[in-house]
């Protein structure tokens, strides 16, 4: 017998506890159930299904390999820069307010107000973000940047935070002996151990925005969504699946990308 086979036979048995959290997700399953409602679904949505997927094998090729700016090319081409120039600005506007929101670097008091900053923008969702920032700047594809970037902060500064947090104090004890103040400590001490780290996160969170960038779409902030929507609501099924398949090939192609880039810094 190995010592971890004697390890779990002498671990206490906890089959009462393991019953009391089976019961409790049964039971919240079932009360789940309660809200679902079949009695819409009919016929009509059953037909509208197959066609769904009847435009994806068939798509409209025309409008797939179409170059102009009513095509899906320009569409997933603008899609990715607002995808892009939001993780941008969401990256340097978080950087500093991770910074102000670790504890290890900021006095309590000032930490404790940026994380409440942080959590009230997270709380808003991505379309309710685009719709008021489309009554300032109007419909296109700023107002989906500007919406991306002010979305990204939220997770960014959070994942910045804690990556900041999990350094060695050590470091900054050092610098502090000689004298370094806090933009020398953020400069020289921590933004060079840390700077993998952050360009990872921001190529996780343009993995993320790219999904972001299509839904907002539908409120008017540019890219591929709004285009997906007109031709759904006009029943065109062959130029939802253009869309669609134009979709799925550029997040799948932007994952694979991104996963390679991120392994590679993990090892660098």
């Amino acid at each position: 017998m190995t010592t971890v086979e004697k390890e779990l036979q002498a671990a206490p048995r906890s089959h009462r506890y393991l019953l009391t959290i089976m019961a409790v997700i049964l039971v919240l399953f079932v009360w789940s159930l309660t809200t679902v409602n079949l009695n819409d679904i009919d016929q009509s949505g059953a037909g509208i299904a197959i066609n769904i997927f009847k435009g994806l094998f068939q798509p409209d090729l025309t409008l797939l390999f179409n170059f102009t700016e009513q095509g899906v090319l320009y569409l997933l081409l603008q899609t990715v820069a607002i995808a892009f120039l939001g993780t941008l600005v969401g990256s340097v506007l978080a950087v500093p307010l991770a910074f102000l929101a670790a504890s290890n670097v900021v006095p309590k008091p000032v930490s404790w107000v940026t994380r409440l900053l942080l959590i009230t923008i997270r709380t808003v969702p991505a379309l309710v973000y685009g719709l008021m920032l489309i009554r300032v700047t109007g419909p296109g594809p700023f107002a989906g940047v500007l919406t991306v970037g002010l979305v990204s902060i939220g997770m960014l500064s959070k994942l910045f935070v804690d990556a900041i947090e999990e350094l060695d104090t050590k470091v900054l004890e050092s610098m502090t002996s000689v004298g370094c103040t806090t933009f020398e400590k953020i400069r020289f001490g921590i933004v060079p151990q840390l700077f993998s780290v952050f360009l990872s996160v921001m190529i996780y969170r343009f993995d993320m925005n790219m999904r972001e960038a299509s839904i907002l779409g539908l409120v008017g902030a540019g890219g591929i969504g709004a285009p997906l929507i007109f031709a759904m609501r006009s029943y065109k099924w062959n130029q939802v699946g253009a869309i669609l398949i134009g979709l799925v090939v550029l997040i799948l192609i932007i994952e694979w990308v991104s996963n390679r880039l991120r392994s590679k810094l993990v090892k660098g």
